[in-house]
């Protein structure tokens, strides 16, 4: 009879013998005392464990919706060439820094990696302010100068 309610009341037969199971070890784990009306717990009980595991299951569903519409879909990704490409440009990109003087290479990477603003760099370098500037326009100007090549 239990089953046939668990079953009625979670939609599929697999769920109501889980609760059952679930049932089962909570009686296992009751102390040695008669109940004044078994009967009646079992069914309170059962019905209790079928609203968490309705509770959890729609949760999980939501939670599980969310995630997956918040991934890309497959044309989002990147096609091979276009990967090839940028691959290709950040190894130019590298291979222009590691031409630059040094510290030209240390404020730019402060500035567009680490996002430090000016007056850090300045302080890092031991320079004004004017001169991260110049020092950062004279490696763009190096880094445009490859789209040239």
């Amino acid at each position: 009879m239990l089953l046939r309610l668990m079953t009625a009341r979670l939609g599929n037969a697999s769920d109501a013998e889980d609760i059952l199971q679930d049932l089962w070890l909570k009686l296992d784990r009751l102390p040695d005392q008669p109940l004044i009306d078994p009967k009646a717990y079992l069914f309170r009980v059962a019905a209790n464990l079928a609203a968490d595991r309705r509770l959890s299951m729609a949760r999980a569903t939501a939670r599980d919706g969310a995630w997956l519409s918040v991934q890309p879909e497959a044309q989002d990704y990147p096609d091979a060439e276009a990967v090839l490409l940028a691959r290709d440009r950040l190894a130019q990109v590298e291979a222009a820094m590691a031409a630059m003087p040094e510290r030209m290479c240390i404020a730019l990477r402060m500035f567009r990696v680490e996002r430090r603003p000016h007056k850090e760099i300045a302080q890092a370098l031991g320079i004004t302010v004017s001169g991260v500037e110049k020092l950062l326009k004279r490696g763009y100007r190096q880094l445009l100068d490859l789209e040239g090549d």
